[in-house]
């Protein structure tokens, strides 16, 4: 088994995290955005956004709403693979450090609790050459919804 040590991979989690992906990639918002998400070998699920001028502010800098979609998306595919059902995010919190502009983004959620119905991520957002520019942390729920990938 591999993961991050806490919760270690079986291969049902690998499956579902290969379904995840297809799940994302298949969503509308990963077209219209050019976003693609993947696992690293940690379990950790990463979204990867290319810069593009349709998601500047007014002031030319990549706007807040993009980068918090991340990190809610980093620490939703985090949780999800270990649940049977659809996860619902309950809340989750956005600390921007560092204004970006055209720049890439790289979003990482991190598994911090697992429990039978809740989880706890955190999560950060750098762009392309490594600075950090966002951290949140969110709390997700396993609901009755079955997961149709």
């Amino acid at each position: 088994m591999t993961g991050n040590g806490r919760w270690p991979t079986t291969p049902a989690i690998t499956v579902k995290r290969a379904e995840m992906v297809k799940l994302f990639a298949s969503a509308p918002i990963a077209a219209s955005m050019g976003m693609s998400a993947h696992y690293d070998d940690q379990g950790r699920a990463v979204f990867t956004q290319p810069y593009h001028p349709g998601f500047d502010h007014a002031l030319g800098g990549i706007h807040g709403g993009l980068i918090a979609t991340m990190l809610d998306n980093a620490g939703w595919f985090t949780v999800a693979p270990h649940y049977d059902h659809w996860v619902a995010t309950v809340e989750f919190s956005v600390r921007l450090h560092a204004p970006v502009r055209r720049a890439g983004l790289v979003a990482t959620g991190d598994l911090q609790s697992l429990g039978r119905r809740m989880a706890v991520a955190r999560m950060e957002v750098r762009d392309d050459a490594g600075a950090l520019i966002a951290t949140g942390a969110g709390t997700f729920t396993d609901t009755s919804v079955p997961i149709k990938p």
